[in-house]
């Protein structure tokens, strides 16, 4: 199955291909307005496995929660793609895409994932055997009380490491782990042996800060 998978959630932006079982892929980062550049890294990854757009099958994309410009500029992509050529889309939240990611980079079942959401809270969530859970949006003394067996991930451990230490007892962390579109690829392969299909409903972005959400979009 040929699944193109684009990520521009956070401050890193990436997209993958995944074709005849072999996966092509650009990662970007460390530049002004990454998500503005994800049409070209599509262009190369379509360029270097010598595929055109229409013989994409699905489209997997990240949803979300992250930057606002980010999140709107990966669903604006995806939504247009699809549109143009009909192509069931499948999505997935950034904190699946990370906990997915840190599972196997780290060789760990047990990951607790916080994203800097800025305003002094963080996108919190457990990634456990490979199910999401314990979503949600919080000031980083306010995190579940886990235990020593996981291991704590993402942007928001870096802005408010102690913090977060503190109130989840987790010792063990990585700042390693980003999010990456190639993990969208497995997670969509996971999905659709599960029985899962894409859908050509229109894709959807996720917001945990509602407030702020709503007042961007006005």
């Amino acid at each position: 199955m040929n699944i193109l998978a684009i990520d521009t959630c956070t401050e890193i932006a990436s997209v993958s291909l995944h074709k005849n079982g072999e996966s092509f892929s650009r990662v970007l980062s460390g530049v002004d307005k990454t998500s503005g550049h994800v049409l070209k890294l599509c262009d190369e990854v379509f360029k270097e496995s010598q595929t055109q757009l229409q013989e994409v099958e699905l489209i997997s994309y990240s949803r979300g929660p992250g930057s606002f410009t980010g999140v709107r500029m990966c669903i604006g992509v995806v939504q247009g793609l699809s549109l143009s050529m009909q192509i069931p889309t499948m999505g997935f939240t950034t904190l699946e895409l990370v906990g997915l990611r840190a599972s196997k980079l780290l060789e760990s079942k047990k990951i607790a994932i916080a994203l800097d959401a800025r305003m002094g809270e963080v996108y919190w969530a457990t990634y456990i055997e490979g199910l999401i859970d314990n979503v949600k949006i919080c000031p980083p003394e306010e995190v579940d009380i886990l235990d020593h067996s996981f291991i704590g991930v993402g942007s928001g451990w870096k802005a408010y490491g102690e913090k977060l230490k503190s109130a989840s007892n987790i010792t063990d962390i990585n700042l390693s782990v980003s999010p990456e579109s190639s993990a969208l690829i497995e997670l969509s392969l996971q999905a659709i042996n599960r029985g899962l299909k894409g859908t050509l409903d229109l894709p959807q972005p996720i917001y945990l800060r509602n407030n702020v959400a709503q007042k961007s979009l006005k």
